[in-house]
């Protein structure tokens, strides 16, 4: 009997390590034509970071006001976006990024934005994974949020407290990354 249950369990286990792993609790769909994006698209880099698993978790960016994540963001920002956005994301070839009106609406969540950053979107706007990677991406989105300017109210992005809290752009340099700020949000790297 002992025998039958021990072959039964290491027959669960050698199961349960070859399925795949559940790798998310959201889909991720194009914004333009609503098909599910593959992550495998893109390099693996980034992939691993607690901080892209907790929004694969929940769709929520972990980074959006985390001061330490500001000046790693603006300097993503202006290697990547600020050509087609402008430095402070007021639009040029591309839409402006800090206020209430989005050209795709479901950029008002973390989820669509991440899904129109990573699988792009109508126009000159391409995947951008092989410029920045995944977590990398929710930082410079983290950036893009800080440089929002209209009413808190309509911050669909944040809870109801933190929008009560927020304060439009006022122009400010970024803080340099504390002492115990995430490895992925520090400066040079």
């Amino acid at each position: 009997m002992i025998k039958h249950r021990l072959k039964a369990a290491v027959a669960a286990v050698a199961f349960l390590a070859s399925a795949p792993a559940a790798y998310a609790d959201i889909t991720l769909n194009n914004t333009i034509t609503g098909e599910p994006l593959n992550l495998d698209d893109a390099p693996p880099d980034g992939r691993d970071v607690a901080g892209f698993k907790e929004f694969m978790q929940t769709g929520k960016n972990p980074y959006v006001g985390n001061k330490d994540c500001l000046a790693k963001g603006e300097e993503l920002f202006n290697g990547a976006c600020s050509g087609c956005h402008g430095h402070l994301a007021e639009g040029k070839i591309g839409p402006g990024l800090n206020d209430a009106y989005w050209t795709y609406p479901g950029n008002a969540t973390d989820k669509g934005m991440f899904e129109t950053v990573f699988g792009g979107a109508s126009g000159q706007m391409g995947p951008m994974y092989n410029s920045v990677n995944v977590d990398e991406m929710l930082i410079t989105m983290a950036w893009v949020r800080h440089l929002y300017k209209d009413d808190p109210s309509k911050a669909e992005w944040l809870e109801a407290d933190a929008r009560k809290a927020l304060k439009p752009y006022d122009g400010s340099k970024p803080p340099a990354p504390g002492p115990d700020a995430p490895q992925e949000c520090r400066m040079g790297g």
